[in-house]
């Protein structure tokens, strides 16, 4: 079947929503049952003492599916001070100590088109060690992810607004403030403009992530259940990659230029000439990552080609190891999913610094998957992820050859070229309005589609040698 036919709906419509049960059929019938990671139950070391802090009342837990690793908590913030602006305290935050394992950190609210215009800071307590760590800065984000404007999936009730997730490593306790912008500062100076002014968002809620326990070297995973929607989940996440790998595989392994240019042939037809067309890069696949299939939304949504990438950072942090990864993308997950209402995780691919890549949205690596990564560029591009935060650190050189191999080989694919320019319709967002034909890098940075800092100014400074390095690749 030819590669444009393969990846885009039977109509030509921009995105189309795929039913995961026929393409999960043939798959299900031909290769043995998918397995995922087994849940184990970490000890609990008991609370350390630290100052008391007004505490949130007890939440709902919500429960990860039966033998699936991970949870998310989510608990209101509560007053931090007397004085309240519209109803809402201009100084929120929280205290807890109760020794519940998580790894990693957010704040939502309830309307996603809200900003929060502020600080938010968290000091969290080591499950290994017993200590505090120092305060730290949670980036605000600010709406600058997300699925289009006027989009199911952005549209739906359950769509919050929400900070940066920050990965904070294990840890059983958590002392979070949020403070308006303006008024008095945390440490007794006053900030600008001495009023708070807007106020701060609404429904205000802190998320603990719990990302499950790594299964132990050598253990088999735990085998996943025979039916039900979680069986179709992962049968139709691993089948959307059949046309490229075994069934159920944890990775897609790289290929040479030569047998990158076959598969192309065999993908999309015979070729006129040579393509260009970077290697295969290794992919980590969302089975190799461990993703629960039964957190996100059934069915895929494809964009009708690929005409650009948007290289992004997770703003969460730099404090884990390449080993760690799989579990930062697990809670990335948990947290755009379960914590911001989005039908997926928002990016189509993640790099991590030792330069391993992962699969990110569900849909098949080689197609064109519809993301939530640049809001109002979604349409015919892809988003990447750099693990980390890239403002003042600077992006390891593994991580940025890794995002131009991706590149060279996902856009070669389309036939992009990575050191040129395309047109993208905006959906709408702060830059460009809903329509605008906007002339754009065909690699861009998230702030150039969005009035963000994303991906940070280290790695923003990167890209240009990406779109050399991923042009070589490609054979130009």
């Amino acid at each position: 079947m030819a590669m444009r036919g393969f990846l885009t709906s039977s109509n030509g419509a921009p995105s189309i929503a795929v039913s995961s049960i026929g393409v999960t059929c043939a798959a299900a019938l031909a290769f043995p049952l998918l397995a995922l990671p087994a849940a184990a139950a970490p000890a609990r070391p008991s609370a350390a003492a630290a100052p008391a802090r007004p505490s949130a009342a007890a939440a709902p837990v919500r429960p990860p599916a039966a033998g699936v690793p991970g949870s998310t908590r989510s608990l209101p913030l509560v007053p931090l001070s007397r004085e309240r602006v519209l109803g809402t305290a201009p100084e929120q935050g929280l205290y807890r100590s109760d020794g519940e394992h998580f790894s990693l950190v957010g704040v939502v609210w309830d309307d996603p088109d809200a900003e929060l215009h502020g600080r938010v800071q968290v000091r969290t307590r080591s499950a290994r060690t017993g200590k505090w760590s120092g305060w730290q800065d949670v980036e605000t984000h600010n709406a600058d992810h997300g699925a289009d404007p006027g989009t199911a999936e952005r549209d739906a009730r359950r769509v919050r607004g929400a900070t940066a997730p920050l990965w904070v490593g294990e840890s059983d306790g958590v002392d979070l403030r949020v403070r308006a912008a303006g008024g008095e500062a945390w440490d007794g100076g006053t900030a600008e403009p001495q009023r708070p002014e807007p106020p701060l968002p609404s429904g205000l809620r802190l998320e603990l992530v719990d990302p499950g326990a790594e299964a132990a070297p050598g253990d088999a995973p735990a085998q996943a259940p025979r039916t039900g929607p979680r069986s179709e989940a992962a049968r139709a996440a691993s089948a959307a990659n059949t046309d490229i790998a075994r069934f159920g595989v944890l990775e897609i392994p790289a290929l040479g230029k030569r047998a990158t240019e076959r598969e192309l042939a065999r993908l999309e037809g015979p070729v006129r000439a040579r393509p260009y067309i970077g290697p295969r890069p290794r992919i980590v696949t969302r089975r190799g990552w461990g993703a629960d299939e039964s957190l996100r939304q059934s069915g895929f949504v494809y964009t009708k080609k690929l005409k650009a990438a948007f290289v992004h950072h997770t703003a969460s942090g730099n404090k884990y190891s390449c080993s760690q990864a799989p579990s930062v993308i697990r809670s990335i997950y948990r947290y755009h999913v379960a914590s911001m209402g989005w039908r997926d995780i928002g990016y189509n691919f993640l790099v991590d610094k030792c330069g391993t890549i992962y699969e990110g949205r569900a849909g098949g690596v080689a197609k064109a998957v519809l993301g939530a990564h640049t809001l109002g560029f979604n349409n015919n591009s892809m988003g990447i992820a750099v693990i980390g935060s890239y403002g003042t650190a600077k992006p390891s050189g593994a991580a940025v050859t890794a995002v131009a191999r991706l590149i060279a080989w996902k856009l070669g694919l389309y036939g992009a070229d990575p050191r040129g320019r395309t047109y993208l319709t905006s959906g709408g967002g702060n830059l460009y309005a809903k329509g605008k034909k906007v002339r754009l890098h065909v690699i861009s940075g998230h702030r150039d589609g969005f009035a963000t800092e994303c991906p940070g100014k280290r790695l923003y400074a990167k890209l240009g040698t990406a779109r050399s390095s991923a042009a070589r690749y490609q054979g130009r």
